[in-house]
């Protein structure tokens, strides 16, 4: 009897178990966004920036506390977002609270302009990053004012689940 020479079985690469490390590095978030609006949809938007700005950015020292989004022309514009000046870089540097562009897609700016223009809501940014490819990204969100009772109720809420928490820590 002839045998068959056969090749040897490769061994298949096996999965980890852990998930791929992401790059992901959060520059501003705006906390008090989930205190004072309700939020509805959220969008992940490009941002449209110099390149003084992103140097800037990756220091980490930007704020987006205070700004918003508006519509001008058919294009989203983030207003009043504060980007400090880069230091090593003289004359051609930017100015720090000047409206940037918002990049994304015509369904979404549809949505949002419905948002804007029929329901009365407006348009908070909750987080400034960088996404895994190292892209400068704002986490947008339609959102809806809260009234004083309803801002009242999240902190009892808040406060509630705090306490919860500590009387079950020192029980068990």
């Amino acid at each position: 009897m002839s045998t068959i020479p056969t090749k040897p079985a490769q061994a298949r690469p096996q999965p980890s178990g852990k998930p791929k490390k992401s790059r992901y590095k959060l520059i501003a978030d705006n906390r008090k966004a989930r205190f004072n609006y309700e939020i509805g949809d959220v969008f992940e938007a490009g941002i449209m920036l110099t390149g003084t700005e992103v140097k800037s950015l990756r220091l980490g020292k930007a704020m987006i506390a205070e700004s918003y989004a508006s519509n001008e022309n058919g294009e989203i514009f983030l207003i009043n977002s504060y980007i400090p000046e880069y230091l090593q870089a003289n004359r051609f540097n930017h100015e720090t609270k000047r409206p940037r562009k918002l990049l994304l897609h015509k369904k979404e700016i549809a949505k949002l302009f419905h948002g804007i223009s029929r329901e009365g809501m407006t348009i908070v940014p909750l987080k400034l990053f960088f996404n895994d490819q190292g892209r400068a990204k704002v986490e947008v969100a339609l959102a809806k004012g809260k009234k004083l009772h309803d801002k009242r109720e999240t902190e009892k809420e808040r406060d509630w689940a705090r306490e919860k928490g500590r009387l079950l820590r020192d029980r068990g």
